[in-house]
């Protein structure tokens, strides 16, 4: 085989299975970093209810973004045991 041939044999077998993106693991974290100090900033100034329900909205935020991944990790299951 030549070299080109095993590059293009390793690429698709990367290809068959998905993989997470390092992308979203960051979206996360920064939504995580914002909330956080958003909702310090709501319970230092006495407005514990906007805190609250601050910390809420970034959870279901985060839900959302991982929703798609999860679909995908399903589709993936199902099609490595053949369902």
């Amino acid at each position: 085989m030549t070299a080109n041939a095993e590059k293009k044999n390793k690429t698709e077998e990367k290809g068959r299975f998905r993989t997470m993106d390092i992308g979203l693991i960051l979206k996360i974290a920064g939504v995580g970093v914002l909330v956080s100090v958003a909702s310090v900033i709501l319970n230092k100034s006495g407005r514990d209810e906007q805190a609250m329900l601050l910390g809420m909205a970034g959870f279901v935020a985060v839900m959302l973004m991982l929703v798609g991944e999860i679909g995908k990790l399903f589709d993936t299951v199902q099609s490595v045991f053949g369902f």
